[in-house]
């Protein structure tokens, strides 16, 4: 995968795959410890001990379209690259949690790709799935909860073509602001 935000995609798909209704995505860019932290948790039906111990081998998986799982070895091989690594916590029938680090300013670190974009698909084609987004870049903070704007949407599906315009507009006026403010 070439940026992290694909990565991204492909645990909350997991997330997704394992009934989770409840999915929160936490990233850290902290540029004075040098640090970049992607942590995404969910309330799936989590993993025993066996299939806990084998989440990193790319040959172990729980699919049966084929016998490979290749997204958290590759997301682990992509923190350990950059001077970073990946942590994993898992209760059966409670949920999961992966964090992977990097070393913000490594050689190898890939970027993080349209997080903006990334978003705004989970979004659009899950919309009975709740996201929380909390997105911190040294002192500077976003967040967006799909629960949230679904109670202000009043029975509109938040899926609706002007809806997901309006949270892609507001990701968009963050991330450059943002990207003003640190440049």
């Amino acid at each position: 995968m070439e940026d992290l935000s694909l990565h991204i995609l492909d645990i909350v798909e997991n997330s997704i795959t394992a009934g989770a209704v409840n999915i929160r995505i936490k990233i850290n860019e902290d540029t004075k410890e040098n640090l970049l932290l992607i942590e995404i948790s969910d309330n799936g039906k989590g993993m025993d001990e066996v299939m806990l111990k084998n989440a990193l081998d790319p040959f172990h998986t729980t699919r049966t379209t084929r016998n490979i799982g290749l997204g958290i070895p590759f997301l682990a091989d992509a923190a350990r690259e950059s001077g970073g690594d990946i942590s994993i916590k898992s209760v059966k029938g409670e949920g999961t949690t992966i964090t992977a680090t990097f070393r913000y300013d490594h050689i190898d670190r890939k970027p993080l790709g349209d997080i903006g974009k990334t978003l705004i698909v989970i979004i659009a084609s899950n919309p009975d799935i709740d996201i929380l987004f909390e997105y911190k870049k040294n002192n500077s903070e976003y967040m967006l909860d799909t629960a949230e704007i679904k109670k202000d949407l009043d029975g509109v599906p938040i899926n609706t073509p002007g809806v997901i315009k309006a949270i892609e507009n507001d990701l968009k006026e963050w991330f450059n602001s943002t990207k003003l403010m640190i440049e």
